[in-house]
């Protein structure tokens, strides 16, 4: 097979899973879909064709484990983890054996699956719509919503399996799928690839731009008797989510103007993704909000998520299983202040004396089952848009402004105008995002030589194109026999 061309042989999703049981407040009751017309019968059929790629996003494949919590987290040098441990071999970054190339391989047919599946429906909308009962403005919200998600995965894809961009941007990359077909597809070069996703979501903006997110902000909770689909917009890929990921993926390729203007066009509306508060970060005990749900711009409601943390971070574990970290990196930081929200309320010793050391505890569960906010795992939060904001605001005042504004929401001191940002904000990276996947995807935008050593106190890791290029999977690279 030649090497700039792809096979995408997936399974065309048909069957619907059923709902996740935490999204019942979105109102929607899937049925079980056999062929097209079946799939687009009438307003609830294609809600809950649309869920189902929601649901396919908390997969723990994607970003019910994998993309968030685990794999990608091993890759940023998060855990100080044993040699018998699941993510032992990915933590450095020996591509080549058994169980890297397995952790991979889930991640890849996951995702291509679910952007089949969103292709598909998109495509399916466009001739069934009317028939569903659907005006053109749902319509366009919801293709709206698919195309974004076609982008999201397809970026993720880039930042994972890609090139280095910033020094490598026309390597071959990955294929870019808008077709609904299975079949083989070219490789597109990172630089390609980018082109696919900014023209993606400069069309999902435009689809969605009768969002009622834009006039009514997430709209969260639901009201008796009414259709609650169009309300807790946050939890679907709304106009906002789109701006967000525009500022993150112009940040990646460095073109920080286009950046900045996107990541304004959130804060201008910060008042839509309330800042956590005293309460719930610090004081409240026993039903935190600990991922922050009312900052989210974009998350999923991921029903095993609580089961995911059993398996990776609860105390319970033994020492060869326990996703931990390094306790001197741990202090070092989040620089030993145990003001910070993200410290203390996210890391705690065991009271049963299972473990002497700190165990992360954000996606532990909570004491009352009834919250909305109870499964929900960020993908996009306000935090990050401030953050894209102060690397790239060229005033420097105002890009302070922009990263104090996340420090003392996080309980922590203003810096003065000496620091270095690029230090700051690296810094703000390793302590907000923990567990959702985000800094291997920083070390690899900054191309960064050096990375600390998560297995060790001191030291550093040298990183490399072979450290930060996760090959491609050998089932879409090897012919078949």
């Amino acid at each position: 097979m030649k090497r700039n061309t792809i096979k995408l042989v997936l399974p065309i999703i048909t069957i619907l899973c059923g709902l996740l049981s935490c999204n019942k407040y979105l109102d929607v009751k899937p049925e079980g879909f056999i062929d097209e017309e079946e799939a687009y019968r009438n307003e609830s059929t294609v809600n809950a064709r649309l869920n189902n790629a929601y649901i396919s996003l908390a997969s723990s494949s994607l970003y019910g484990e994998n993309m968030t919590m685990s794999t990608v987290e091993a890759l940023g040098q998060r855990f100080n983890l044993v040699e018998d441990n699941k993510y032992y071999q990915v933590s450095k970054y020996n591509y080549t054996t058994a169980e890297s190339k397995n952790l991979m391989e889930q991640i890849w047919k996951k995702a291509y699956t679910t952007i089949l599946d969103v292709n598909e429906f998109a495509e399916g909308l466009d001739k069934h719509y009317q028939r569903a009962g659907l005006s053109e403005t749902t319509r366009d919200i919801y293709k709206g919503e698919a195309i974004a998600i076609r982008a999201f995965i397809h970026f993720d894809l880039l930042r994972l399996f890609g090139p280095v961009y910033k020094t490598d941007a026309t390597n071959i990359a990955i294929p870019y799928n808008k077709t609904t077909k299975s079949g083989t597809l070219k490789l597109l070069t990172g630089k390609e690839v980018i082109e696919e996703v900014l023209a993606d979501l400069k069309l999902a903006e435009q689809l969605l731009l009768n969002d009622p997110i834009l006039k009514n902000g997430p709209m969260p909770g639901t009201i008796v008797g009414a259709n609650n689909f169009m309300r807790n917009r946050n939890y679907r890929f709304n106009y906002y989510a789109v701006k967000a990921l525009q500022a993150r993926v112009n940040l990646y390729i460095d073109d920080k103007p286009t950046a900045l203007l996107a990541a304004k066009e959130v804060i201008g509306v910060s008042n839509f993704f309330p800042w956590t508060t005293v309460q719930n970060a610090v004081s409240e005990k026993e039903n935190p909000d600990r991922v922050y749900t009312t900052e989210m711009v974009f998350g999923i409601q991921n029903s095993n998520l609580y089961a995911r943390y059993n398996d990776l971070f609860s105390p319970a574990l033994t020492g060869a299983n326990i996703l931990s970290t390094n306790q001197t990196r741990l202090n070092e930081w989040y620089e030993n202040n145990g003001n910070d929200y993200r410290f203390n309320p996210f890391w705690v010793v065991p009271s049963d004396g299972s473990k002497t050391y700190r165990t992360f505890i954000k996606y532990q569960d909570i004491v009352d089952k009834t919250k909305v906010y109870r499964f929900s795992m960020p993908l996009l939060r306000l935090s990050e848009v401030y953050l894209i904001a102060a690397e790239t605001e060229p005033i420097a005042s105002q890009a302070l402004e922009y990263l104090n504004k996340v420090r003392n929401q996080r309980g922590i001191l203003s810096l003065s105008g000496t620091v270095n940002m690029d230090t700051e904000i690296q810094k703000e990276y390793r302590k907000e995002f923990f567990g959702e996947g985000q800094l291997f995807f920083y070390h690899k935008r900054r191309n960064l030589p050096n990375i600390p050593n998560g297995a060790a106190n001191t030291g550093n890791i040298v990183m490399s194109k072979n450290t930060y290029v996760v090959p491609l999977p050998d089932s879409e690279t090897q012919p078949r026999q």
